[in-house]
């Protein structure tokens, strides 16, 4: 089940007497709780119905014990344990103590006017618990997984529209290269841009560098572009620019994309194909032509010098076979200058 498939059967009522919402993903995991605190019991009925408990905090007899209890004019009682993945799961939760099957039994025959859920946050939770497979049968098991970056762009376009506007490609991939794959972080910058202009309004590059703080000639976006038709002055002007802004575009950010840019490149030119480039590279099609553009002007050889460039000056950045006390500016400019020339 996806997210959107479990906030459907919230809102119809459909409710399980157990979630485990686990994986590296936060940001699902939030939205489904979040719903679940505000939607599922009424004002009147979360004074009695409600609990929230942490993990680091309790331990599983006592979420057991509170999860046995019935709820107090209400259908349902809520009990959301944060930070699950900080109870102690190895010690209470398996072996043959009393402890462990009390709570094992619990979870192959919940209380069905209990609605337990357990946000296990950072981490896939261990599928070979029995735990886990109790949960299967009896609950809901949600997996979080991370959203891959050729994806992120994507994913962004549908995030803008379920909040009901519209968004440029190119703006969405700058979203995509400077926040990175942040999802809380970019569904709350979209939130606060779209507060900001009508949902008839076309979220553009424009805005993206106006609201989010992306200076609109000397980005990421536009070293790749500049790059990709070899422009010396403008890379110049970047990358000093970069260099004058180390906060602003740390080396990491910086060296990751490049990185990313140019690994597609090189699958562009081993590609049998071209008109499946964009399919094959996981971009949206309006960006296949600087891809081509950047495949004229970097030739198979070129391209991986300029990988092998990236790597090597990457390694110099965490002070592996660097030489003196060079900065990340310098480093930059003299990498620019080799992938150019």
């Amino acid at each position: 089940m996806t997210a959107a498939d479990i906030i459907k059967d919230l809102k119809a009522k459909k409710f399980k007497p157990v979630y485990l919402l686990h994986g590296e993903e936060p940001y699902y995991i939030d939205q489904i709780i979040h719903y679940m605190e505000d939607h599922i019991l009424n004002d009147m009925e979360k004074g009695f119905n409600q609990t929230v408990l942490y993990g680091k905090d309790t331990d599983m007899a006592t979420i057991l014990n509170a999860a046995k209890r019935y709820p107090m004019m209400s259908d349902y009682q809520l009990i959301v344990v944060k930070e699950a993945q900080d109870l102690k799961w190895s010690k209470e939760t398996e072996g043959s103590s009393k402890e462990a099957e009390f709570i094992q039994n619990y979870f192959e025959k919940p209380l069905d006017s209990t609605i337990l859920v357990l946000g296990y946050k950072y981490a896939n939770f261990d599928k070979r618990k029995k735990i886990f497979k109790s949960i299967t049968k009896s609950g809901v098991v949600f997996q979080s997984d991370p959203v891959r970056d050729y994806k992120l762009a994507q994913w962004i376009e549908e995030l803008v529209k379920s909040m009901g506007a519209k968004i440029a490609p190119q703006a969405s991939a700058l979203m995509a290269e400077y926040l990175g794959a942040d999802l809380s972080k970019i569904s709350n910058e979209l939130e606060k841009l779209l507060l900001n202009i009508s949902k008839e309004t076309i979220i553009d590059t424009d805005l993206v560098q106006r609201n989010i703080g992306i200076s609109k000639e000397y980005n990421v976006f536009e070293l790749q572009k500049a790059l990709a038709s070899r422009n010396v002055l403008k890379c110049n002007q970047i990358i000093n620019y970069f260099a004058d802004n180390p906060k602003a575009n740390p080396m990491v950010m910086v060296m990751a994309n490049l990185n990313s840019y140019f690994s597609k490149i090189l699958k562009y030119h081993y590609l049998q194909n071209k008109g499946d480039a964009a399919k094959e590279l996981g971009v949206n099609p309006y960006f296949v032509k600087d891809y081509e553009t950047a495949a004229r002007n970097y030739n198979l050889n070129k391209t991986f010098d300029i990988i092998s460039l990236l790597r090597e000056y990457d390694l110099k950045s965490k002070g592996v076979d660097s030489t003196g006390n060079i900065t990340d500016g310098e480093l930059l400019k003299e990498l620019l200058f080799k992938m150019i020339h």
